[in-house]
């Protein structure tokens, strides 16, 4: 695998194709959310992604883990509910986890994704099969490590693990939840696909996108 390396512009990039993707994507998320949560998910996460895109502004900072820093502290502010801390939980565990240089390589967002979702579960205590954000954001990272490992490309493997959580949203619909507030609802959650899982298969598009072929 050619090394891709990945700087705080990159980051910009990431975050200006996840707010465009969930700008197109708020009727829908808000569907999703109306049925099993409080029809704001929507809402919240256009909010929040526009303010991560204020808050790096035009200039860059020095190192691509700043730029994680400033979105997780963002989306943590702005997304609200309970998807704001496990949001920000994401972008803060990818800015403590890779290297504060300049730019980083492919194997550095890989190990930070990793860590990522330990702090998403550290934090909200979910796994695969609760029908929510993890069982999108878990088979996407492990189908990034996986083929990443094997010496694919870096873009492929975005590619599939893009895919992956997309695969990982869908697969929500018939699970009853057991966490957050969906969970109140026992045997009614059942039928709806989780509009957590939803955006976050939107950020790994996003990611694909940002990387490009």
């Amino acid at each position: 695998m050619a090394d891709h390396r990945l700087d705080a512009r990159f980051v910009m990039r990431w975050i200006d194709i996840l707010d465009r993707l969930v700008v197109e994507a708020e009727p829908q998320l808000t569907e999703f959310d109306a049925a099993i949560g409080d029809a704001d998910h929507g809402a919240n996460m256009t909010r929040a992604t526009c303010a991560c895109k204020a808050v790096l502004g035009d200039v860059p900072p020095l190192t691509t883990a700043a730029a994680f820093s400033e979105v997780g502290e963002a989306l943590a502010q702005y997304i609200g509910g309970a998807s704001g801390p496990l949001y920000g939980a994401i972008f803060l565990a990818l800015g403590d986890s890779v290297p504060a240089t300049t730019d980083i390589g492919a194997g550095d967002l890989v190990a930070g994704m990793r860590e990522a979702l330990i702090s998403l579960h550290n934090l909200g205590a979910a796994v695969v099969g609760d029908k929510t954000m993890v069982d999108a954001i878990a088979p996407a990272v492990a189908e990034l490590e996986q083929l990443v490992s094997v010496g694919a490309p870096f873009p492929e493997a975005v590619a599939a693990a893009a895919e992956a959580a997309a695969r990982g949203a869908r697969s929500t619909i018939p699970l009853r939840a057991r966490k957050g507030r969906a969970a109140y609802l026992g045997p009614r959650s059942e039928g709806h696909q989780d509009p957590g899982a939803t955006s976050s298969a939107l950020l790994f598009e996003a990611l694909r996108l940002a990387v490009g072929p």
